[in-house]
C-alpha cells in the first residue's frame, strides 16, 4: 500500500511539473528564462540566408547559453514537416518561420501555441500584408518592393510616381526599364499595382468573376501600348544586374533584397530605392511556436530576443530590413520612414493568380 502511494506521488508531481511547463504563460517570465536555459537548445526552421542567420543568433546563444540550430531546407520543405509532425508528442521544430501571409492558410489554434507569455512590447507587429495573426505569430522581418535606379541616370526629382509617370519615363528612355514577371515578386508587384491604379479594381477582393476580369483591359493595354519601349528581365537579380552593369537605369526590386547584394558588393552601393506613390507591396515573415515544440521556454525567450527593438535595429542594419517593432532604428534602411505609406498589400487569392496568368497571355506573349 506504501509502494503504491508513493507511485501515485511521483506521478502526482510529474504531472503538475509537466503541466506547470506547457502553460508558460502561468509563469513569471524569470522563470521561463531560467527555463529555457535548462532545456539549453533550440530548432529554428528558416529557410533563407542560413549561413548569415547563423551568424547573427551568435548575439542570442553568447547572451542566454541556449544554442541555435538551423536545419537546412526551403519554405515548402518546411511546412511539409510541420504538418507530418502535428500529430507527434513532440516534434523537431521549435521556432517556424513562414511568410507572414501564409498563416492566414491553416488554422493557427492546431499547429501554434499561444504567445501569450511574452513581455508585453507594444512595438511588436502581429498584423501584417492585410492579416492578423493574432496571439499566434509575431513579424520579424520586413520586406518591400519598390524601384531600384541609378541616380547618375535618373535625379530624384524625376523618379515615376503614377502609372502616367512610369509611361512617359518609358517613351522619353525606351529599354532603360525593365521589369520581371516570374522568377521573383518584384516584377509582379510593380505590374499588379499598375493594374490596380489604372483599372480602379479592387485587388483586395479575390474573387475572380469575369466582369472584374474585363475590367483589367484598359490597364492591359497600357502595358501593350508600350510594349517596345521597356525590358522584360528574367527575374528579380537579373533586374538588379542589369541596373548595377548600366544597361538599365530602373527595375522593381526587393529592398532587403539589393541591400544584401550591396553589402556583399554584388552590385554597386551607389543604386537606390524608392517606393512611388502609386504604392508598391510589403510584407514580411513571422515566427511561431508549434504546439509540441520540444523547447518551448527556450523557444519563447528567442522569439522575444527576435522581435526586441534592438534585434530589429541589428536586423535592419545588417539586412536592409524594414523593423517589426515600432521602437527599432530604421536609419540603415534604403528608404525614410515616410515613404512606407505607400505599402499596399498583395492581390487576395485566386484572384491574384488569376491577374498574373492573364497579364502573361495577354501581355508578355503578346511582345
Amino acid at each position: 500500500m506504501r509502494k503504491k502511494l508513493l507511485i501515485s506521488a511521483i506521478v502526482l508531481i510529474a504531472s503538475t511539473q509537466i503541466a506547470t511547463a506547457g502553460d508558460l504563460s502561468a509563469m513569471s517570465w524569470d522563470k521561463i528564462v531560467a527555463q529555457a536555459k535548462q532545456e539549453g537548445k533550440l530548432t529554428w526552421n528558416v529557410w533563407y540566408l542560413q549561413d548569415d542567420l547563423r551568424r547573427v543568433v551568435k548575439a542570442f546563444e553568447s547572451e542566454y547559453g541556449i544554442a541555435v540550430t538551423l536545419p537546412e531546407g526551403t519554405m515548402d520543405g518546411n511546412s511539409e514537416k510541420l504538418l507530418a509532425e502535428k500529430g507527434r508528442d513532440k516534434g523537431d521544430i521549435d521556432v517556424f518561420a513562414w511568410d507572414f501571409a501564409m498563416f492566414e492558410t491553416v488554422n493557427m489554434a492546431s499547429l501554434f501555441q499561444p504567445l501569450t507569455a511574452l513581455p508585453k512590447d507594444d512595438g511588436r507587429v502581429t498584423k501584417l500584408a492585410g492579416f492578423d495573426a493574432g496571439k499566434y505569430a509575431v513579424a520579424y522581418w520586413g520586406n518591400q518592393t519598390g524601384i531600384a535606379y541609378d541616380p547618375a541616370k535618373v535625379s530624384e526629382a524625376k523618379l515615376p510616381q503614377t502609372p502616367n509617370d512610369f509611361a512617359a519615363f518609358w517613351k522619353a528612355n525606351p529599354g532603360k526599364f525593365g521589369f520581371n514577371y516570374e522568377k521573383g515578386g518584384a516584377g509582379p508587384s510593380f505590374y499588379q499595382n499598375i493594374l490596380r491604379v489604372v483599372s480602379g479594381v479592387d485587388f483586395s477582393n479575390g474573387a475572380s468573376d469575369p466582369k472584374r476580369l474585363a475590367a483589367l483591359k484598359p490597364a492591359l493595354d497600357f502595358f501593350n501600348k508600350d510594349a517596345a519601349n521597356y525590358v522584360i528581365t528574367a527575374s528579380n537579380a537579373d533586374s538588379i544586374t542589369r541596373i548595377s552593369d548600366g544597361e538599365l537605369w530602373m527595375a522593381p526590386a526587393w529592398e532587403d533584397h539589393l541591400a544584401g547584394l550591396q553589402k556583399r558588393g554584388e552590385v554597386r552601393k551607389a543604386i537606390k530605392f524608392y517606393i512611388p506613390a502609386m504604392g508598391m507591396n510589403g510584407g514580411g515573415n513571422g515566427v511561431a511556436i508549434p504546439l509540441n515544440a520540444r523547447h518551448p521556454a527556450a523557444a519563447l525567450v528567442f522569439v522575444n530576443w527576435l522581435t526586441s527593438a534592438k534585434t530589429q535595429s541589428m536586423f535592419n542594419k545588417e539586412f536592409g530590413t524594414g523593423p517589426m517593432n515600432a521602437a527599432a532604428d530604421d536609419s540603415a534602411a534604403l528608404v525614410p520612414k515616410k515613404q512606407r505609406q505607400y505599402r499596399t498589400t498583395w492581390a487576395a487569392q485566386p484572384f491574384r493568380k488569376v491577374v498574373e496568368s492573364t497579364f502573361i497571355d495577354k501581355v508578355v506573349q503578346q511582345r
